[in-house]
């Protein structure tokens, strides 16, 4: 899917299209926190003043994070520092506001939620790179007539394909098939053992009860492993290639030290021009095996296929 480097390269349409679905999943993220706010306010609606706000049964949660208090930070606190914590929201903030304290109430409690949701935003780009791909490689699947077992990220369990496989990519730590050559499965985010470092996404030759018994300690069962990078910022690009490269030389370099070589990859969201000739010149040169640019949807529809061919 490749002929030279300029096809690696990110086009502006593509980096408009990616800020925009990175703001449709961030308000995606945000409404819980705009519907909790709205029942805050009705209930702190009721209090003629802000004293009386700790008469009101079930908002404690929600006055704590007004005060400014994580979800996190809520675990490390004894109930004496809590009512604190909600005594000094009252006396320093909600009484100076007057007749406006619930308006302020609420302001203060979206400002914390504010800094939640940027913080799980952080790694939203990886998420949706993630699931992109992920769906591309169970319609290649799917169109080949292969079925699959997809590993559920909270509970590890492995479950079949089913009629109805919309949206599993919402929650896939893993993919499982039978193919030509054999059984194959797909892990995210996988911590090797054999050098003790992360990598995006590792392609085995077992079957997934084989790997969980071998603890992926057998050298031989990894086919291929490769680096994902979903940000969609030019700013970001050049790190986030460099720690792909980085990722990379670390794996070739740990295998070739038992004398194995496995097949790896690159797949980006945000690649500028001198990135795509570093990626061209490796893939050249055989260090890169393939590389692909995620906002090219015949290039993640043909290294999918690749994937699911070896």
């Amino acid at each position: 899917h490749l002929q030279s480097s300029d096809d690696l390269v990110t086009t502006y349409q593509a980096t408009r299209a990616g800020f925009v679905a990175l703001a449709l999943e961030k308000n995606r993220r945000a409404t819980p926190y705009i519907a909790e706010a709205r029942v805050l306010q009705e209930a702190a609606s009721q209090a003629e003043n802000p004293a009386d706000l700790l008469k009101i049964k079930g908002i404690e949660m929600g006055l704590l994070t007004a005060a400014g208090l994580s979800d996190k930070s809520l675990k490390y606190l004894m109930p004496e520092d809590k009512i604190e914590a909600i005594n000094g929201l009252i006396k320093n903030f909600l009484e100076p506001a007057g007749a406006k304290f619930v308006e302020e109430l609420i302001f203060r409690f979206l400002l914390t939620r504010g800094d939640t949701l940027g913080g799980s935003m952080r790694n939203v780009g990886g998420a949706l790179a993630q699931r992109k791909l992920t769906r591309a490689i169970l319609s290649t699947l799917t169109i080949a007539g292969v079925k699959y077992h997809w590993q559920h990220l909270k509970t590890q369990k492995w479950v079949a394909m089913t009629d109805d496989d919309s949206e599993i990519e919402l929650s896939l730590r893993g993919i499982s098939w039978e193919g030509e050559s054999g059984s194959r499965t797909l892990i995210y985010n996988l911590t090797v053992p054999l050098f003790r470092s992360n990598v995006d996404m590792c392609l085995f030759n077992l079957a997934p009860s084989d790997l969980i018994a071998s603890k992926f300690n057998v050298i031989e069962s990894y086919l291929a492993l490769g680096e994902l990078k979903g940000g969609i910022d030019p700013a970001g690009a050049d790190e986030h290639w460099k720690t792909a490269r980085s990722a990379l030389d670390r794996v070739r370099e740990a295998f070739s030290r038992v004398g194995y070589k496995p097949y790896t990859f690159f797949i980006g969201a945000a690649i500028e021009r001198r990135m795509a000739g570093e990626i061209w010149h490796q893939l050249e040169n055989g260090i890169l095996t393939n590389a692909a640019n995620l906002n090219q949807e015949n290039q993640v529809a043909s290294i999918s296929r690749w994937l699911c061919s070896l």
